[in-house]
This record gives structure tokens, C-alpha cells and sequence, in this order.
């Protein structure tokens, strides 16, 4: 008799991880039965365990801190993968392990989910120039957004990323973004301001047009003071935990076969469990 199949989330550490919550709940009402471990690996176990995952009984996995650039050289990555210089997501095709990066997916179906037309802006501008930031920059030029300003503290950061992904990236420091905030149609967030025990972000989004749409990928707390501000002006806004949820979403489909659902129950659910911690 075969073993249901099961996928786990490798991470040191990674108890604090939401992700089984979302999978279970996707195996439960699909019908499927299938598991979804935590495994905390220490980063020199990594190589060993990766290369014996499907002799522990897995059909892939997800990676987070501090694996994620260790799994993309130990795998076949895809071309976000590669992109985004960090994977988060692994499965087996024809017995090769392959990895993505669903970050991408997840901050842009989030986007077309919460404030469809986004894609209409011409200018982004895009704050953090760290792991997540890779991700944004890759989806929103993917998706054809013409100027994307990357505002980062130290601006040779800024810059790095710029020689990676083209000439449509514009390095700009954070202490200067003033004159850009009134032609932004896309403001995103990917530092960790505005997190709880962290300093706020400071910036005034008064100054943004009024058809500006407000992303922030932080989701402890669920309404930053960003998204609050945001909202309290009439803009469309896109949360963290709505990304969260939409990057699960390939890989459960990879592993298990059949491709769920991003439900108001789902968010719900996580939700509670956010607000219990």
C-alpha cells in the first residue's frame, strides 16, 4: 500500500511558519489525502537532507530562511528561480529536483486580486532592495511596468540590483523619493518598517495620486501603518498576507496534483491564528 503523498517546509527556524495551516486546510477541503510537516534542518544538514528528501517520504518541500539561495544551486531552477537569485519552492519532475521561486506569483496574483489594473501604472517605486524586492522587481517588469524606481537606504544595494535586471530599474535614495511619490502609481514595501517591534515607515502617502495603489508585503501586523494610512485616502491596497497566501498556491499544485483556492474561509483562518499569537 502506498504512503499518501506529503511535502514539509524546511527552515532554521521554522516553527513560527504558517504554512501548514494553509495546506492542511487546501488537502481537507479538497478531499486529498497528503500531509505537510515542519522540518527544522540545520543549515549543515541542508545538502543532506535535500539530497535524501524523497527517501524521507517527500514529494517536495518548501524552503525558507536561511536555505533559500542554498536549495536554487542544489536543484534544477526555473527562470524566476534563477531571477530572484533564491528558491522557495522544490518538486520532482522525471526524478530531477526542480526548484522555483513562488514569491513572484504570489505578490502579483495578490495584486490582481486586490486592486485589479494595477498593472496600468507606468511608475513603481518599490522600497528595500533585500531578498523580497528581488521578487517584486521580477514580476512587476515581467508584467510590463515601464519605470520601476528602487529606493533603498544604502543605494549601492539599489544599484547591485539595477546591473541584474536592466536599465527599466532606477536607483533612488530612500531620503529622496519625495518628488516621486505624485507620479507613483505602484508603492511596495518589501523592508521590514512598519513590522511589529520595528520603526514605522515613514513616509507620506498624502503626496501619492489618487489612483496610487498601496502594497505592503509586511503581515504582522495585517494593517500596517502604511496600509492604514493608504486606505484612510481612498487608495486600493494589497496586504502581506494576501501574498502569503497566493504563493502557496503553485506549490501545493506541484506536490498534490490539483491546483486550490484562495478562499475569504482561508484568510479567515490565518487570520485568527495571527491575531492569537
Amino acid at each position: 500500500m502506498t504512503k499518501p503523498p506529503a511535502a514539509c517546509l524546511i527552515g532554521w527556524p521554522a516553527a513560527h511558519s504558517r504554512s501548514p495551516l494553509i495546506h492542511h486546510y487546501w488537502l481537507r477541503t479538497l478531499g486529498i489525502e497528503g500531509g505537510y510537516v515542519i522540518e527544522a534542518v540545520p543549515p549543515d544538514e541542508f545538502k543532506d537532507f535535500i539530497f535524501r528528501l524523497s527517501l524521507r517520504g517527500f514529494v517536495g518541500a518548501n524552503v525558507t530562511i536561511p536555505h533559500k539561495e542554498r536549495a536554487l544551486s542544489l536543484s534544477k531552477p526555473d527562470a524566476r528561480a534563477r531571477a530572484v537569485g533564491a528558491a522557495n519552492t522544490l518538486w520532482f519532475e522525471n526524478g530531477e529536483l526542480c526548484s522555483t521561486n513562488t514569491d513572484v506569483e504570489g505578490f502579483i496574483n495578490n495584486l490582481d486580486a486586490c486592486a485589479s489594473g494595477w498593472d496600468k501604472a507606468e511608475d513603481a517605486l518599490v522600497l528595500g532592495a533585500g531578498g523580497s524586492s528581488r521578487a517584486v522587481l521580477f514580476g512587476l517588469l515581467d508584467r510590463g511596468i515601464k519605470r520601476v524606481h528602487l529606493a533603498n537606504r544604502t543605494i549601492e544595494r539599489a544599484r547591485a540590483l539595477v546591473d541584474e535586471f536592466g536599465a527599466n530599474v532606477l536607483p533612488v535614495a530612500l531620503d529622496a523619493i519625495g518628488d516621486l511619490l505624485p507620479r507613483t502609481g505602484l508603492l511596495v514595501n518589501t523592508t521590514s518598517l512598519g513590522m511589529k517591534g520595528q520603526p514605522p515607515l515613514e513616509i507620506d502617502v498624502g503626496q501619492l495620486p489618487s489612483h496610487a495603489v498601496v502594497a505592503d508585503l509586511v503581515y504582522v501586523p495585517l494593517d500596517t501603518p502604511l496600509l492604514t494610512a493608504s486606505r484612510a485616502r481612498g487608495l486600493k491596497t494589497a496586504d502581506g498576507l494576501g501574498m502569503l497566501l497566493h504563493q502557496a498556491v503553485r506549490g501545493f499544485e506541484l506536490w498534490f496534483g490539483r491546483r486550490p483556492e484562495v478562499t475569504p474561509e482561508l484568510r479567515a483562518l490565518v487570520e485568527a491564528d495571527l491575531t492569537n499569537t
